[in-house]
């Protein structure tokens, strides 16, 4: 069976360190190469369907959390307050919503806005107790891709759905399948009323239908503040586990006394619809390490090229065609040390893409031969080509090779 934790160090993506701490893991020049890669390319997809992107602090006083009913209902997972005075108390944030929810108010908005997507891949912080923690899959920091869309309720269906297919593009993209969905509904450890929640749960319940996405109810599973749509995922090893959220929220636009002005110059309540496309970066590697055995899809992969010159007079034509690769755009890598075969079984080890083998033959005639990570050999073929081929791959997010 893969294991992420035992794989993703033996590729060099990721580490820890106990003078760091337990469930703290850092990432590795390769780990962020293709962590990188997979929050560009979320951004940019959130950014052609609307989203405007913020940066807000991983951190908040006492009396945010205290307003948006953390403290009151998720205090178990939570980092203690700490003093920076008898009257000041700040706590490393568990979710983004209350900055969210400010952000949105610091401004006045229009009816004409709505609805108002903002998003962020920021940090928050679970008090994850040690026995729980595992690798990249529980962690007790780490980087969600998040937002939080304010819309009318009249607008709720359409942006859940929107959502929902903004979701099912991403997974496609990065090479993983949702097994099921989930639709969570009210537990006892809830804020707001009976009316509130039969509201949310109503709305996710019939954009489920009118999407045609077959869903199974999960009475408990809910976050506090409202209901959501959980995508499940299945790792190799059978377990499921929730990626990706989709969470409609009356609570928080009341606690922080949201208002957008209508037509006729009145104010209204915005309806807060919470989502990740892809969860956190930690949790989704881990997934992506297993479900691709760390053989990632070339748009992401650490390393696209690994150019391996037959011997040391070609080094400097090597380097040369590196150059022209990442000019391209591309992430490619010179391998010199060593045998050709052992720089060859080390580049497939490491599950690079292509090899890129660069001979008297090859130097002489401006060509290359590329060696594919599924073991196929292409035929010699011009340097230009040979960069045209791996950025159509790439810029195609295709799973293949050729």
């Amino acid at each position: 069976m893969i294991d992420h934790r035992k794989l993703g160090r033996e590729l060099d993506l990721f580490d820890s360190d106990p003078l760091i701490g337990a469930g703290l893991p850092f990432w590795l020049p390769a780990g962020a190469a293709a962590r990188y890669e997979v929050e560009s390319y979320l951004r940019e997809l959130e950014r052609r369907a609307g989203y405007q992107h913020v940066y807000s602090p991983p951190i908040g006083k006492k009396e945010l959390y205290q307003r948006s009913g953390h403290l009151s209902h998720f205090a178990d997972d939570m980092f203690p307050p700490m003093s920076l005075s008898a009257d000041d108390e700040v706590i490393l944030r568990p979710s983004m919503c209350p900055h969210h929810a400010l952000i949105f108010k610091s401004r006045q908005h229009s009816y004409r806005e709505l609805p108002l997507r903002i998003a962020e891949l920021g940090g928050q912080y679970r008090a994850e107790r040690s026995g729980v923690l595992g690798g990249l899959s529980r962690v007790r920091a780490m980087w969600l891709n998040d937002a939080h869309n304010f819309c009318a309720l009249d607008q709720v269906g359409d942006e859940v759905a929107e959502v929902l297919a903004l979701i099912q593009r991403a997974h496609s993209d990065l090479g993983v399948g949702p097994a099921r969905f989930r639709l969570s509904l009210r537990g006892e450890q809830s804020a707001g009323d009976d009316q509130m929640w039969e509201r949310a749960s109503e709305l996710l319940r019939k954009a489920l239908a009118e999407a045609g996405v077959s869903f199974y109810e999960a009475p408990g599973e809910a976050a506090f503040y409202g209901p959501k749509i959980d995508v499940q995922i299945v790792d190799p090893a059978g377990r499921e586990f929730t990626l990706s959220t989709i969470q409609v929220d009356f609570h928080q636009p009341e606690q922080f006394d949201l208002e957008y002005v209508v037509a006729d110059g009145s104010r209204a309540r915005p309806v807060m619809v919470h989502r990740s496309l892809a969860g956190t970066m930690e949790r989704l590697f881990a997934h992506l390490i297993e479900v691709h055995g760390g053989a990632f899809p070339v748009w992401y992969a650490p390393v696209q090229v690994a150019i391996v010159p037959v011997a040391s007079d070609f080094e400097p034509a090597a380097r040369a065609f590196g150059r022209q690769l990442i000019e391209a755009g591309l992430r490619a890598e010179v391998m010199a040390d060593g045998s050709m075969g052992g720089r060859i079984r080390q580049a497939a080890v490491r599950k690079v893409p292509y090899v890129a083998v660069l001979g008297a033959r090859e130097v002489a005639s401006g060509s290359v031969s590329l060696r594919l990570r599924d073991g196929q050999q292409l035929d010699a073929m011009p340097i230009g080509d040979a960069i045209s081929l791996v950025r159509r791959i790439a810029e195609s997010r295709s799973h293949e090779l050729v």
